[in-house]
């Protein structure tokens, strides 16, 4: 299965994973049956808040699943129907989370679990 995390930096497994799926510098995708990775830039990260495009923003990278600290609610939508399900991310590495996931710890998010907006009253449901 390939996972996209959303990361500060490219530092392979050892990535931090980013509170935000919009505004992330790096997205690292892990191949979780070899435990391989790649980095690509963002890029989509220059865009107003609630008017990403997460498709774009992965440059046409196929993945599976995005394990992620908070992403709005139009991208998880537009994520779904493109067949990709969003995953709430722990803090830590890229590894932490990959291992997090073998475990089954980590928990699908839905629409109504996204973030509302920053500044307007709106959450980011704990990121």
């Amino acid at each position: 299965m390939k996972i996209c995390f959303p990361t500060t930096e490219d530092n392979g497994l050892e990535s931090t994973v980013f509170g935000h799926f919009g505004s992330a510098p790096f997205f690292v995708i892990c191949d979780t049956d070899t435990m391989e990775t790649i980095a690509l830039d963002n890029q989509d990260k220059i865009h107003e808040h609630g008017g990403c495009n997460p498709l774009a923003a992965l440059g046409g990278e196929k993945v599976d699943a995005i394990v992620v600290g908070g992403i709005g609610k139009g991208a998880i939508m537009g994520l779904n129907r493109a067949g990709i399900k969003v995953y709430q991310a722990y803090k830590g590495t890229v590894n932490q989370n990959v291992q997090a996931w073998k475990d089954g710890q980590v928990k699908e998010m839905s629409p109504e679990g996204a973030c509302g907006g920053h500044g307007n009253g709106g959450g980011c449901g704990g990121h």
